[in-house]
């Protein structure tokens, strides 16, 4: 595969932990390494596709799903793309429950361009359906959000559970790259707590890493920005 681009899915089945703005952050951080990077929005929400500022795109992911067309880039800067998404998408689900190897339609599209890429991003969406499950299927590793909330972490398991038999079944090289805590708040007993509770229990697929519960963060996508953009001081490590 050292020719080849890796695919990475930001996914949790849980709305509202930052899985949007992380994939936009790290696909930005990644392009200032001067990789180059794909985003590919897979939520009918669209919120990547807004927050970059795209609106009305002619063709997005649901066109290529359907079969109308090959994936088709938008280029956001240089080195950094973007395949949107569209509220039509919510459709798509029953519209590709019927089809012949239905989970393996993303993994097709991406395979065709991956080579082209040193990174391929997808934002999932916030459900363990049909998208979600192509998502699994075309990339080779998971990327988890995850807020430090307990009522989270009981939905970890369910996740975690999902990505096992995906490997087992459908895609064999697919690995969980790691989770990571988002929105937190290191005045929090909670938040510490929840920390400490995911270390002890996940070891090394946590990352030393938190991203802080900053306004930055909720601001930047308004103003088409990645949060390296606004300030350096919104990701910490915690060291115990």
């Amino acid at each position: 595969m050292s020719n080849m681009g890796n695919i990475l899915s930001i996914s949790n089945h849980k709305g509202g932990v930052g899985k949007t703005t992380s994939t936009i952050n790290i696909g930005a951080g990644l392009n200032k390494q001067h990789k180059k990077v794909l985003l590919i929005d897979l939520d009918p929400q669209a919120n990547l596709t807004q927050s970059l500022g795209i609106t009305r795109p002619e063709r997005t992911i649901y066109g290529s799903l359907r079969g109308d067309y090959s994936l088709q880039p938008i280029q956001i800067l240089e080195g950094l793309d973007v395949i949107p998404s569209t509220l039509d998408l919510s459709g798509a689900e029953i519209e590709m429950s019927g089809e012949a190897g239905r989970e393996y339609i993303l993994k097709e599209l991406t395979d065709a361009i991956r080579g082209s890429y040193d990174y391929i991003l997808i934002d999932t969406p916030p459900s363990l359906g049909l998208l979600t499950l192509n998502a699994f299927v075309a990339s080779d590793r998971v990327f988890i959000p995850i807020q430090a909330h307990f009522l989270a972490v009981q939905g970890l398991s369910k996740l975690l559970e999902v990505i096992g038999k995906i490997k087992r079944r459908l895609n064999k090289d697919l690995m969980v790259g790691g989770l990571f805590i988002t929105l937190y708040d290191k005045r929090k007993v909670l938040h510490k707590n929840v920390n400490d509770y995911l270390r002890d229990h996940l070891k090394d697929l946590l990352f030393w890493s938190v991203i802080r519960d900053n306004i930055a963060l909720a601001e930047a996508p308004t103003q088409g920005l990645d949060i390296s953009d606004t300030t350096p001081r919104a990701t910490e490590r915690r060291t115990t």
